[in-house]
């Protein structure tokens, strides 16, 4: 079987073709209402979607824009130049995939748009009729949900413990009493990508105690799920990788199929799971999965829904950032969200839907004004949009330890299907052991390497990242963002990784950093990735001018060596750093220069 194929997504006679104009020209089909864009220049034509590859906005003239070339996107304001297909706000991101224009004999076009495979239609299974209790769902937390499938019980993504993104996410909802035992007597795990808040260490930790050999399933992606498994301790002997798009057989009935995101291929995966023909689609955090082709009229849907899972822009000062600004665009990107999800559960028509990977809270006392404004998308707003628009799809939203049997959503809408727990039973948390796991963040603190103030010099060169016009100054602080007395106050120049004293002399773009001392010291020590401090609202932004700079981003959150600084080596040769860096230096809270040592 072919792994691709193509197919016309609009067509244009010849009048319409005559019509186009110099420059951008957007166009509808009037058979499914997508939106394409045509670009024309010197009677060349370049087409694509009208769909930023960010996060899947529309996109419209862009009135800066005096040459004519550009589009900005409704959701992020992200800007395409469409004569090369390159994203030039944020530079040097992604390239726009290009539609193929097909002139035809009468003087018409056709855009014709390359259509992956459909992996999971290799070897279909009939449907085959369920008993009732054979295939359960019950929700426990977040993303994790446990699936019975006959004799086998299988786990997504289980954070049942601690904190995600180092001390800025905490479980919002109370996991049944018994769920480590549940995890700990599970036949298979899948874990759908690396964050924290789906591959939860502390939880991990428990289940190795007692359950070290559990299969665990993870897609292939460049990135590995456990790359950071010998770091963190956790003894867990049967962890399995798998290719992308090829079903995974474990017994005669259940087999899974795992798919990677297209537009974070790097981490993201999402997951179909079928047991006797019956299937249940699982796309997680997954932007754009399986390059936007699913599974339609699938048993059971489930994805995230919430947002706020970004310190955009709540950690960000200075120009628009105004709390009014904030607001009102952390209320337009929900409405957004909310209005995409629903369009895509009624494009693919699940018979059951259940919004879930949504439910954390900034529940640390220092993270107040986060939590106050970082709103999130309802469950129950999002369900009943759906039901409005598609009335025959059953939606779910669920609370912890509840139960859907399918056999029983499937026979009959009248039948009950959907147990909730007991009466009396708490469903949000109101505990969270902040002590234990703040810490132990803090201990960083006082290694012994940031005696050392060559620790940067040697940090970010093997972070790796430059060759890039960017200045960005570090400012270590306490709980509230104040720069400590004697904390690090650093600049880092990513054109040539300098470390000047003060900022160079010509143009260039500045981002200021601050950050929570404890973690920022913790992510160093175990070269750690980013997300910790951005997603996990550690620390706080400003930048001049106020352009996303994804390069530099994407490596911190994504790119780091996976192998951690090596700080035995560098305390061995914290002489010859501190030779290597006489010229250079960094500045204190008061400004004055300290030579690095």
């Amino acid at each position: 079987m072919e792994s691709q194929s193509s197919k016309t997504v609009l067509s244009l006679d010849s009048e319409a073709v005559f019509s186009l104009k110099d420059g951008i020209n957007f166009k509808k089909s009037p058979d499914d209402g997508k939106c394409y864009i045509i670009y024309k220049e010197n009677g060349e034509l370049k087409a694509c979607k009208n769909q930023c590859k960010h996060q899947g906005g529309l996109f419209i003239k862009d009135i800066e824009d005096l040459d004519g070339r550009t589009v900005r996107c409704t959701k992020h304001y992200w800007k395409l130049n469409v004569s090369t297909m390159q994203y030039v706000n944020p530079p040097d991101s992604f390239t726009q995939d290009e539609l193929d224009v097909v002139k035809t004999d009468d003087g018409g076009l056709q855009l014709e748009e390359v259509i992956a495979w459909d992996p999971w239609s290799v070897d279909p299974q009939e449907p085959q009729e369920l008993q009732e209790g054979e295939v359960t769902v019950t929700y426990l937390t977040h993303a994790c949900m446990e699936l019975q499938l006959g004799g086998k019980k299988m786990i997504f993504d289980p954070w049942l413990t601690g904190p995600a993104f180092a001390r800025g996410w905490w479980l919002l909802h109370e996991p049944p009493a018994d769920s480590m035992e549940r995890l700990c007597m599970a036949d298979l795990i899948y874990i759908s990508h690396m964050h924290s808040d789906h591959l939860s260490y502390p939880t991990l930790k428990s289940l190795s105690a007692t359950r070290p050999d559990v299969p665990i399933y993870v897609g292939d992606t460049s990135r590995p799920v456990f790359w950071m498994l010998e770091k963190s301790q956790v003894q867990l002997t049967n962890i399995n990788v798998v290719p992308f798009g090829i079903w995974q057989n474990i017994d005669e009935h259940l087999r899974f199929m795992i798919l990677k995101d297209e537009v974070h291929p790097e981490m993201d995966t999402c997951i179909i799971v079928e047991y006797k023909g019956h299937m249940i689609l699982n796309t997680v955090d997954c932007t754009r999965p399986n390059y936007g082709r699913l599974p339609h009229n699938v048993d059971l849907m489930m994805s995230d829904f919430a947002g706020g899972a970004s310190g955009f822009p709540m950690t960000f000062s200075g120009g628009k950032y105004t709390e009014s600004w904030k607001a009102d665009f952390i209320k337009n990107e929900r409405k957004k969200l909310m209005n995409y999800k629903a369009q895509l559960v009624k494009s693919l028509q699940p018979k059951i839907y259940c919004p879930f990977a949504g439910y954390f809270v900034e529940a640390h006392p220092s993270d107040r004004y986060i939590k106050e404004t970082n709103t999130k998308n309802k469950a129950e707003e999002l369900n009943a949009l759906i039901k409005k628009s598609a009335p025959g799809i059953t939606t779910w939203t669920p609370k912890p330890g509840a139960v859907l049997d399918l056999a029983l959503a499937l026979m009959s809408p009248s039948r009950k299907a959907i147990t909730d727990p007991p009466s009396g039973t708490n469903i949000y948390k109101d505990s969270w052991d902040f002590d234990l796991y703040v810490d132990e963040l803090n201990r960083a603190i006082t290694a012994e390497i940031f005696k050392h103030k060559s620790w940067i010099q040697f940090y970010y060169n093997w972070a790796g990242f430059k060759n890039y016009d960017l200045v960005v100054r570090v400012i270590e602080t306490d709980e509230d963002f104040i720069p400590i007395d004697n904390g690090y106050n650093y600049l880092v120049d990513f054109m040539d990784l300098s470390f000047p004293t003060q900022r160079p002399t010509r143009e260039h773009p500045y981002e200021e950093i601050k950050n929570r001392i404890g973690v920022m010291r913790h992510v160093v020590k175990n070269g750690l990735l980013w997300d910790d401090l951005y997603i996990g609202f550690q620390n706080r932004l400003s930048r001049e001018p106020d352009v996303y700079h994804h390069r530099f981003w994407n490596h911190f959150q994504t790119e780091l060596p996976v192998a951690g600084p090596d700080w035995d080596l560098f305390l061995q040769q914290v002489p010859s750093y501190q030779r290597s860096a006489e010229p250079q230096g960094i500045q204190t809270k008061s400004g004055s220069a300290c030579t690095l040592s």
